[in-house]
């Protein structure tokens, strides 16, 4: 991980001049101090809105975890998603889908939470460029980022009235039951009654429901968990003394997406060249671009990264439990994690 660290950061110095890199230092000397407590507190709303989110979808099953819990899974699965080239989301998601089961969330619920949350902030994150595009007053952005919506949107709608209708159900399960076997071949395990099993599964996903408000605030939260990142990097590029480009900011925050197609962790230094190019092109000049993006992933990046860690480490020293006393001798067990699948 630390050579693949170092190769993003290499490649970000390398797309850059030397005459950018000057102007950048000194746009970094230069910095205006006061506009980074907001910064800060830009990303922790969004951070602590992504967790709301989830909280309020496991409180649709039945599941009343606390708040400080839900942060602390929803920062050390970040630290884990954005650590780890290509599988990171995938074992943050696992991670995270671990400790609600440990905090008593059955399969169901823990699976509902996960897979609702990340279709919602996929659908969020389109809105989002949608609303910079036509801020920005460009057409065919504009249309493209509706179109971007419509299909984030449509895997949600169709995920939730499968769930509704107890013939999808049964389809799905039906199609999924090899799959099932193969898994359990592999594993092991005998393949009694998979069918059954899965489908007890499905209409327990089907017994989650919440209300359409309730729909609606988890939409307006994820919204939120993207439009406070980006209004972290609008605070980065106020501190390095440049105007903000309002009018394409929220387009040319999509630019972050591009995190998604990299092989390095966290989309470091693919996130860097995109979001710097797209804010020139916003209007800001090269230094200043630079800088604000390097101050803004110091802390979307590493600052969160970093905190997600140390939570790590409060969590694996928290989950060493002790056993049932026998006598008067008592052992105690360290977690472990099974990875089955976050966010942010």
């Amino acid at each position: 991980m630390a050579a693949l660290l170092f190769a993003g950061f290499v490649a970000v110095i390398a797309s850059v001049g030397r005459s950018t890199l000057s102007g950048t230092g000194s746009a970094l000397r230069h910095l205006d101090w006061a506009w980074i407590p907001p910064a800060l507190v830009a990303e922790f709303t969004s951070m602590t809105a992504f967790a709301r989110a989830q909280r309020r979808l496991l409180r649709g099953g039945g599941i009343d975890l606390r708040f400080v819990s839900v942060v602390a899974v929803t920062y050390a699965g970040n630290a884990i998603s954005v650590s780890l080239p290509v599988a990171g989301p995938e074992v943050g998601t696992a991670f995270a889908f671990h400790q609600f089961r440990r905090r008593g969330a059955d399969l169901a619920t823990a699976s509902w939470a996960l897979v609702v949350s990340g279709l919602i902030s996929s659908f969020a994150f389109a809105l989002v460029v949608a609303g910079g595009a036509i801020a920005s007053g460009s057409g065919s952005a504009a249309a493209m980022g509706l179109a971007m919506a419509t299909l984030a949107l449509t895997p949600i709608v169709a995920f939730l009235l499968a769930l509704r209708y107890q013939a999808a159900r049964r389809f799905i399960n039906h199609m999924t039951t090899p799959v099932v076997k193969s898994l359990n071949r592999l594993r092991k395990r005998p393949e009694t009654g998979p069918v059954p099993a899965f489908d007890s599964f499905l209409d327990r996903l089907a017994s989650i429901k919440l209300p359409g408000l309730h729909y609606a605030e988890v939409v307006l939260l994820l919204m939120w968990n993207w439009v406070g990142d980006c209004l972290c990097l609008a605070c980065t590029i106020r501190a390095t003394g440049s105007v903000v480009p309002w009018h394409s900011l929220f387009l040319a925050y999509g630019a972050t997406a591009a995190g998604i197609i990299s092989l390095t962790p966290g989309g470091l230094g693919v996130v860097e060249i995109a979001l710097s190019a797209a804010l020139v092109a916003a209007g800001l000049g090269g230094p200043h671009a630079f800088a604000a993006v390097l101050v803004y992933r110091l802390i979307s990046f590493w600052l969160v990264m970093a905190a997600g860690w140390v939570v790590m480490a409060m969590l694996s020293r928290s989950s060493n439990v002790s056993a049932p006393k026998s006598g008067t001798a008592s052992v105690s067990t360290p977690r472990t994690i099974s990875f089955s699948r976050p966010d942010h």
